[in-house]
């Protein structure tokens, strides 16, 4: 039962809230956390109580079990609940988690063992608590280590966070307009062009470039074969740190430890989070060559310029200890290029037979996105919503398909976030070939039916909601 705090204050307790069901969790997250979000969840019936998860596969509270495809955005590497990483947690229950008046022998450990996994010899590491923060760090470290430098520059349809400097080289305007002023002498140059990396960078004041391998939520957009060894040689040639975010890429995700491998370069500061908490605690870091780290951290009266109160706690150093233990263990950066493979050639197959409805398939290991060309529309249907269906059933066509996966095949994924025309396939590297066959024989029922089965019912649904606003 709620406790009573005060006059007519009454409070959860975790009992409560781990009884409460479906309804009472709408009402209650409307009321206190985000209202539009519940009502465009609850339009496609994304918004199930989920009380269980185990590996690849959680369940409702109806005990219909789910397939995860979308695997916390690259977090959940292990899948669901990972046994070692819950049992690193409870060797370390009894340990003070944070006791700053010291130093944490689990985060020094954890530190000396990112730096012997990736490349180019960035041994100096710093914890935090996300992916954003990493970015955040990260920044302040190339300006400061360069400070005659201003200009950061960053790619259009990047992600690499929204607090106020990592949003400030996030490559969306719809997300940076209602927040600006942004950072000063931050510039957008388009992803996977050298020729404008390296006009950008000519007049020798660019302290950073930042980049992600493959851009996440910008729809799982590769970029040309070469072009971050051309980076790094111009990076080089002008005197510009090179700032790498392998935090969706990294620990194994797209068939290497880290995806910047596959051309065999390393960046001057890598940004990592996500799977590096086993997906069960959060976590960030990011690592720098130790001479760029000295310019502005080294000295007594340096060394707390930049500081985290949670960063290095011994619950998320013992998760980080077992994660990395766990996915080097099983070979997962192997798991995922043969798997990745393996669905890249079966979505091939598709594409072939639904070319009117599939525009694009790739990726790289099991970071894959399938995007989706604009349906055509019957003329019956348009009619009755007065010629606005085309427009909008090209924008929601890849979310009404990912919602006929949720709630008609009981598998979860969703568009990526820049491009919403993409659905993004990204499982945990644990994952069997019969779950990649079912999703194509999933999206293969669906695309093959998609006149009745989309376009007619759950497009109309949501439609008139939208149209009704």
């Amino acid at each position: 039962m709620p406790y009573t705090y005060g006059p007519k204050k009454r409070l959860s307790s975790l009992d409560d809230a781990l009884k409460m069901n479906r309804q009472e969790m709408r009402k209650t997250y409307h009321q206190y956390i985000n209202p539009s979000l519940v009502d465009v969840l609850r339009l496609m019936d994304f918004d199930k109580l989920f009380v269980k998860a185990n590996g690849v596969n959680v369940w409702d509270q109806k005990n219909h079990q789910y397939t995860d495809f979308l695997g916390g955005y690259g977090a959940l590497n292990l899948g669901h609940n990972p046994p070692e990483v819950l049992s690193a947690l409870e060797k370390v229950s009894s340990r003070p988690n944070l006791l700053q008046a010291s130093i944490n022998p689990l985060a020094a450990a954890l530190a000396a063992n990112l730096a012997q996994v990736v490349p180019g010899g960035l041994s100096k590491v710093f914890f935090c608590n996300s992916g954003t923060e990493a970015v955040e760090g990260a920044l302040k470290l190339a300006r400061a280590a360069q400070p005659e430098k201003k200009k950061i520059i960053y790619c259009h349809n990047s992600f690499h966070g929204k607090t106020h400097g990592s949003l400030s080289v996030t490559g969306r305007e719809k997300y940076q307009i209602p927040f600006r002023p942004l950072l000063p002498y931050c510039e957008a140059i388009p992803f996977g062009d050298l020729k404008a990396l390296e006009k950008a960078l000519a007049d020798q004041d660019v302290a950073a470039f930042i980049v992600e391998p493959i851009q996440g939520e910008g729809g799982i957009n590769l970029p040309p074969k070469g072009y971050l060894t051309g980076v790094r040689k111009l990076c080089d040639k002008y005197g510009t740190y090179l700032i790498i975010d392998e935090i969706q890429t990294g620990f194994g995700r797209t068939g290497a430890l880290f995806a910047c491998e596959h051309e065999n370069i390393a960046p001057d500061i890598m940004c990592l989070a996500k799977s590096l908490g086993g997906g069960v605690m959060p976590i960030g870091a990011y690592l720098a060559k130790p001479e760029i780290w000295a310019k502005v951290y080294q000295g007594n009266n340096r060394y707390a310029l930049h500081t985290s109160t949670f960063g290095g706690n011994t619950l998320a150093m013992a998760a980080g200890l077992s994660a990395l233990e766990s996915i080097l263990q099983k070979n997962l950066s192997g798991e995922a290029k043969e798997k990745g493979n393996y669905l890249l050639g079966k979505l091939a197959q598709l594409k072939i037979k639904h070319p009117k409805l599939i525009k694009d398939i790739r990726g790289q290991g099991l970071l894959i996105g399938i995007e989706f060309a604009q349906p055509q529309v019957n003329s019956l249907v348009n009619k009755l919503f007065k010629g606005k269906i085309n427009k909008l059933a090209h924008e929601y066509f890849a979310s009404l398909i990912a919602g006929e996966l949720m709630n008609k095949y009981y598998i979860i994924t969703a568009y990526t976030l820049n491009n919403p025309q993409v659905i993004r396939l990204e499982p945990p590297l644990i994952i069997d070939y019969p779950d990649l066959d079912q999703i194509i024989n999933s999206l293969d029922e669906i695309l093959t039916g998609h006149t009745s089965g989309i376009l007619v019912n759950s497009l109309k649904t949501v439609l008139k909601s939208k149209l009704k606003r």
